[in-house]
């Protein structure tokens, strides 16, 4: 994704910008020694790099790459501390936009290592060899490019080497780091040997169907199924990547990818927004999994904070934060049903169908519109009820959905009965089958709606999915910003922390807007006075520090929301439609067709899935058909 800069002359730097420089062990592991020669070769400009182990790396390491190649009279200064072609000035530091700017790693590796290095630049008669621990160079025999050869890590310190772990462990780990290159470089191939045996191979795929399929190559086709592509710019900031559906979570974070400028990194203000984007749809403590791609000006982040150049410090951390929150949002809101529809994503996972999502679900002129009006909707599924008998109807989807006036509004269209007798839900339902959500044919013991598109079978639970259609209703129809407080009898004092103390005087409008009043009662202590009334039972400290907090570290707007969000979820936990309630065929029809409108109508408040598609292929496995 990201252009290799013209080659400069390796040279030792100034000692006024090695001050400058992080400074700190680089070499823990074999794969901190990977991770700093294969950034080294995509620098360099490499399009084939290959990574040769022995032992996990703790005996050999060899990297090989098609780079632009070291001239031999800068083969000694290259293994020189601080000596490096990325930057000569503190501009150049303040700006970096190559993976590798230290030019400590080479010297580093060679400290604790039998080391070689082997380069041949363009137009060059010969390759030629240098011995890390002589200093010799001779000619050699290589094609245009640099071998990094890496024997014995930590030979020269016994401690060191006594507190690796296992050569399966050390093995997994260089893989992992180049792992996390292939993410990011599609356009290079990447193939790792260990033992003599190839154990991973990931060939180059260039241009933007290459990136989908370099991640289907790496984190396998099941990621990019289940998980949505975002294309997002704020300001400054622009994000792009793809974010797994809510169904993909794991129970771990070990397929969280993010990264600023082609750099993968860790950071809290990245990992935090992130995963407020799915507090909305994530059940429980599972992690979301996402690759996600940062672009900003190499100004505007500071990359020079760890000897790893793993950590980042934003010049506008809050931008970043809103940046990734809304990104993946806005991708997660849209309902899957709709995503099916339009092909940007496949069935969800469990699903087997021989046909495409898209192929079944591609809009037809017969079939509504998903987001269609409460008229369209009505005329759809109501005229064959209405036409019995009206009042009975109307009192239906009055009961179902809470909105009296909107009914109303369109009684006559409900009322209205196709002139022939026949009721349009059956003149339609070729034209449902259309729909993402197909058409409902039965209830399931009073809890869930059984309906059937071209697909197979779909299984709904009515009142999680009717539970986030309330909800989401409550938060348009949200008119003050303001949450209902109560006084408290005795207020609650704490002693707080400086940062406390600042937070809620500067946050004092923001406080409010939550229901909570936190005033200063002495110069080191603050008093709780009232607390939202639907939390009142509550332990008002506890409440108050760490609200204080998320205000300190993140945007005052997230936590107002953040707050809002929960009590409508309670409320709407409390309005859905309870199990063993018994629904008519057109009331669970409003209900899929209200779920494919909705946002995020895949999960419930809690996280929890709404609906299943079970395939025709999956149903014919149950009874053994065509065996």
């Amino acid at each position: 994704m990201s252009q290799p800069q013209p080659r400069r002359t390796i040279r030792e730097l100034p000692d006024v910008l090695i001050s400058q420089i992080a400074a700190g062990e680089v070499i823990e592991r074999p794969a901190s020694v990977v991770r700093e020669l294969v950034d080294n070769a995509l620098d360099a400009g490499a399009r084939h790099i290959t990574l040769r182990l022995l032992g996990g790396g703790i005996r050999l390491i060899s990297v090989e790459d098609d780079g632009c190649g070291i001239p031999v009279e800068e083969l000694p200064v290259a293994l020189k501390r601080h000596a490096t072609s990325k930057i000569v000035s503190l501009e150049d530091l303040e700006s970096v936009a190559t993976m590798g700017f230290r030019g400590e790693a080479l010297a580093a590796v060679n400290s604790v290592s039998e080391m070689s290095l082997l380069s041949r630049t363009e137009g060059a008669a010969t390759a030629f060899l240098l011995d890390g621990q002589t200093g010799e160079v001779r000619p050699a025999a290589r094609a245009v490019g640099t071998t990094v050869e890496v024997k014995e890590l930590f030979f020269s310190t016994p401690a060191r080497r006594h507190f690796l772990k296992s050569e399966n462990t050390e093995l997994a780990h260089c893989i992992e780091a180049v792992r996390r290159h292939a993410l990011v470089r599609s356009e290079v191939s990447f193939a790792i040997w260990h033992e003599g045996k190839i154990v991973e191979q990931w060939r180059s795929h260039p241009g933007e169907a290459g990136w989908n399929q370099r991640l289907a190559d790496v984190l396998g086709e099941d990621f990019v199924a289940s998980s949505v592509n975002i294309d997002f710019r704020s300001g400054p900031v622009h994000v792009r990547g793809r974010a797994g559906t809510p169904d993909a979570a794991r129970a771990r974070a070990d397929q969280q990818f993010a990264y600023v400028n082609g750099r993968f990194v860790r950071d809290k203000v990245i990992t935090h927004g992130a995963r407020s984007a799915y507090e909305d749809v994530l059940h429980g403590q599972r992690q979301p999994v996402y690759v996600l791609y940062l672009q900003m000006d190499p100004t505007r982040v500071d990359v020079n904070v760890h000897p790893t150049k793993i950590e980042v410090r934003f010049r506008d951390s809050r931008e970043v934060h809103q940046a990734m929150r809304h990104a993946i949002e806005r991708a997660l809101a849209v309902p899957r049903a709709q995503l099916l529809a339009s092909g940007d994503i496949a069935l969800p996972q469990g699903s087997s169908g021989t046909d495409t999502a898209a192929s079944f679900l591609s809009p037809t002129p017969s079939a509504p519109p998903l987001q269609s009006t409460w008229s369209q909707r009505g005329m759809a599924f109501g005229a064959d009820r209405t036409a019995e008998d009206p009042a009975k109807a109307m009192a239906d989807l009055k009961a179902l959905w809470g909105n009296a006036d909107q009914v109303q509004e369109h009684a006559p269209s409900f009322a209205q009965s196709p002139a022939n007798g026949v009721s349009m839900l059956s003149r339609n339902e070729n034209a449902a089958q259309e729909w993402p959500l197909g058409r409902a044919i039965a209830q399931l013991q009073g809890v869930y709606i059984l309906a059937e598109n071209s697909q197979g079978l779909i299984v709904v639970d009515m009142h999680a999915a009717h539970e986030r259609i309330v909800y989401e209703r409550l938060k348009q129809q949200l008119d003050t910003t303001q949450i209902s407080s109560q006084p408290l009898l005795i207020p609650a004092s704490f002693a707080a922390t400086p940062q406390e103390m600042s937070t809620a005087e500067n946050c004092s409008d923001v406080l409010q807007q939550l229901g909570l009043e936190v005033s200063a009662l002495s110069a080191k202590t603050l008093a709780v006075r009232a607390v939202p009334t639907s939390l009142a039972q509550g332990d008002a400290v506890e409440l108050a520090r760490s609200v204080l907090a998320e205000l300190a570290q993140h945007d005052a707007a997230t936590v107002v929301q953040r707050a809002q969000n929960e009590i409508l979820a309670t409320m709407a936990c409390h309005g859905a439609v309870r199990a063993n309630r018994k629904l008519t065929l057109d009331e669970m029809n409003a209900l899929l067709r209200q779920m494919e409108a909705t946002e995020r109508s895949d999960q419930c408040n809690h996280g929890r899935p709404t609906w299943r598609q079970v395939s025709m292929r999956e149903l014919d496995a149950l009874f053994l058909r065509g065996r």
